[in-house]
């Protein structure tokens, strides 16, 4: 497993949303780090992490490979902090392993109907095989612009159209990169968020939970019904990502439920 590193202090355990590795969480590294260690590994299957061993990997399977990168890395106790595919990694880890997790933030939960299930399935992500015209490349890159625009992004309609608008060019090449280094194994990571069963095994997390989401997030409504749902789960909504302060409300946010947390026993510095 490919990971990032910074800073000193109470450890942070970042996991990103699919698709794309923990690039997408410099910004978040950078500023959790002025005070914390902060460690953000590629899930496996994306970025430059190897893909499990398994042609239909469970949230649970990831959740078992992260403790696993944990015990590799000596990381000790951790404050985790997902967003999307890894807000349910997050919380299985808090399941599998709760002696080693401080508490967990969950940014953007999905609940899915036995109906959209079945059609996020069919239709959400699929692998990008090389090919000799190139098609894939094109393919790749539409897969990625669109989810700026539309949600879910196969869905080019006005109903479907996202606030916001595309990102920079630069972000945009940045996360195609990313998605065709993983191109015939990250759709594996989605499918399985997909199938999770977000109120059901949320409900099992027994360490400090907070359920936040961006007021531009597609998953906000999502989010807010499975706090609903889960009784000892906080809620915070967040700004909309193009806000000029939404940086700074999100790390003011995980830095005051870090603080409420109980203190780890192992502080553990790099």
């Amino acid at each position: 497993m490919h990971y990032r590193e910074a800073g000193q202090g109470r450890t942070i355990l970042l996991i990103h949303a699919s698709p794309g590795s923990a690039r997408q969480l410099g910004g978040l590294i950078s500023g959790l780090s002025e005070t914390c260690r902060v460690v953000a590994p590629d899930t496996p299957g994306n970025g430059d992490s190897d893909a499990l061993d398994l042609s239909h990997p469970e949230v649970t399977d990831l959740a078992a490979a992260m403790l696993e990168f944990m015990e590799a890395t000596d990381l000790g106790e951790v404050f985790v902090y997902g967003s999307h595919t890894g807000a349910c990694v997050a919380a299985e880890l808090a399941i599998l392993a709760p002696d080693r997790v401080i508490g967990i933030v969950a940014d953007g939960v999905l609940n899915l109907s036995d109906e959209m299930l079945q059609e996020y399935l069919e239709q959400y992500a699929h692998p990008f095989p090389a090919d000799l015209d190139g098609t894939y490349l094109q393919k790749a890159f539409l897969f990625c612009r669109d989810q700026y625009v539309f949600f879910p992004w196969y869905k080019r309609s006005a109903e479907a159209r996202r606030p916001g608008g595309l990102g920079s060019a630069k972000d945009l090449k940045d996360w195609v990169v990313d998605v065709l280094k993983a191109g015939e194994t990250y759709h594996l990571n989605y499918r399985a968020a997909f199938r999770w069963k977000a109120a059901e095994r949320l409900r099992q997390v027994k360490v400090p939970l907070l359920l936040v989401a961006s007021e531009s997030d597609p998953l906000l409504a999502s989010t807010r019904e499975i706090a609903d749902m889960v009784e000892a789960a906080g809620f915070a909504d967040l700004p909309p990502y193009e806000q000029p302060d939404f940086a700074a409300r999100r790390l003011a946010t995980l830095r005051n439920f870090l603080d409420a947390c109980p203190a780890s026993s192992t502080e553990l510095t790099s």
